[in-house]
């Protein structure tokens, strides 16, 4: 069965960096759109970032564009995010999401950010 499962996230100060983690297990992970999800308590889970198969594409919420940088290692099959000059505004649980054909879609547990002073 498919497992995906989220590490690095914790508690950073306005300005600060954090990188996510999202290994992966029971599926072709390289051919599955991958995607980075986040969720605040009370507003729905909105895409922060999304990855094709190959690398080729990503796609970013403009709240995040030019801080985030998402990326994958199709070897190791594992994914990533690379968030710089966080701001308050990027707390919320982190979800790792896969996809094909919007048919087969997996959820990590989530890791939660805070961003405070």
């Amino acid at each position: 069965q498919a497992q995906l499962v989220e590490s690095g996230g914790g508690l950073v100060q306005p300005g600060g960096s954090l990188t996510l983690s999202c290994t992966t297990s029971g599926f072709t992970f390289r051919i599955y759109n991958m995607s980075w999800y986040r969720q605040v308590p009370g507003k729905e889970r909105e895409l922060v970032a999304w990855i094709s198969p190959d690398r080729s594409n990503t796609t970013y919420a403009d709240s995040v564009k030019g801080r985030f940088t998402i990326s994958r290692n199709n070897y190791r099959d594992t994914l990533s995010l690379q968030m710089n000059n966080l701001k308050p505004e990027d707390t919320g649980v982190y979800y790792c999401h896969a996809d094909r054909l919007s048919t087969f879609v997996y959820w990590g547990q989530g890791t939660q950010v805070t961003v405070s002073a």
